[in-house]
């Protein structure tokens, strides 16, 4: 499976933050917001990633990132020159896609909670056609919301309804077979003149071949799309990690774990972070993984 990053956009609701740099390069507490989306891909083993954004940020996301090798994956960029929707991301990284599944995450989206990666990897096994990942909110009107059936079957799917038919709202993280390139390819342009994500997912349900996955209890999603939500998935990130003594979206480690990089590898980017806090983690994390 390859996997895209969508990092696109102005950011016009965090300015003046966003003046210069991308939304998804702001921190979120010890380390830029793109490292929560791209753990997510990791946990999931795909290793073969395209990060789009805007043509005026692409080089600050290779300045930090680079191709990928350090973490054993393979990183490419393309521009998305206006925010035409989301599914736009499926005509841009077709020649990436080629003829693989993929899946598409959102990059202003965190995810945390338990079995996350067990449950990524189950979905991507069993992939025929789609699969969304809802999570229960108070407030369903506001979001695209889904309803399923005992088995995890989509039943409907309704942008911001005024009779919401559940309270799981459709996060930002996606998982499609090939079939994507060409159903987005037959999209029309929204009245606000985007191709919507909304749409694709619509085109599945109409063939029998969507699914949902609910993100339960004690589960964390946060979009980073305003001022407040910036701080509030940094204070969370904090808590657990101060509390907890691990790291969330730690990109070393997960590569580590993964069996993406050696222990010898993680102690090398660990050094190349300096005397951080976060650089000292990887080091000790690195330390334990050396064989006895």
């Amino acid at each position: 499976m390859k996997g895209i990053i969508l990092a696109g956009g102005s950011g016009t609701r965090l300015r003046p933050l966003t003046g210069v740099v991308s939304k998804q390069l702001l921190p979120v507490y010890d380390k830029p917001m793109i490292y929560y989306p791209l753990s997510v891909l990791m946990l999931a083993g795909i290793r073969d990633i395209q990060i789009i954004s805007t043509k005026t940020h692409l080089d600050m996301f290779r300045a930090l990132l680079g191709d990928g090798a350090q973490f054993g994956l393979r990183l490419t960029y393309a521009a998305q020159e206006e925010p035409r929707g989301i599914a736009e991301a499926f005509l841009i990284g077709e020649e990436h896609i080629a003829d693989s599944p993929v899946a598409l995450i959102l990059g202003d989206n965190v995810f945390h909670g338990p079995g996350f990666s067990s449950l990524i990897a189950s979905c991507v096994a069993r992939l025929d056609g789609c699969e969304l990942f809802g999570y229960p909110v108070k407030d369903p009107q506001r979001y695209g919301v889904g309803e399923v059936d005992a088995e995890g079957r989509l039943l409907s799917l309704v942008e911001k309804p005024a009779r919401p038919r559940s309270n799981l709202a459709v996060t930002g993280l996606y998982l499609y077979d090939n079939d994507v390139v060409d159903i987005a390819r037959r999209l029309t342009p929204s009245a606000r003149g985007e191709l919507e994500i909304t749409d694709v997912n619509l085109a599945y349900l109409a063939q029998g071949r969507a699914r949902l996955s609910e993100l339960g209890r004690g589960f964390a999603w946060l979009d980073m799309g305003t001022h407040d939500s910036l701080l509030q998935a940094s204070q969370y990130v904090q808590l657990l990690e101060q509390r907890q003594g691990e790291r969330i979206a730690c990109l070393e480690e997960i590569a580590l774990r993964m069996g993406f990089i050696t222990h010898q590898q993680c102690l090398e980017l660990g050094s190349e972070l300096g005397s951080s806090g976060y650089g000292d983690y990887v080091r000790e994390l690195a330390g334990r993984a050396v064989p006895a």
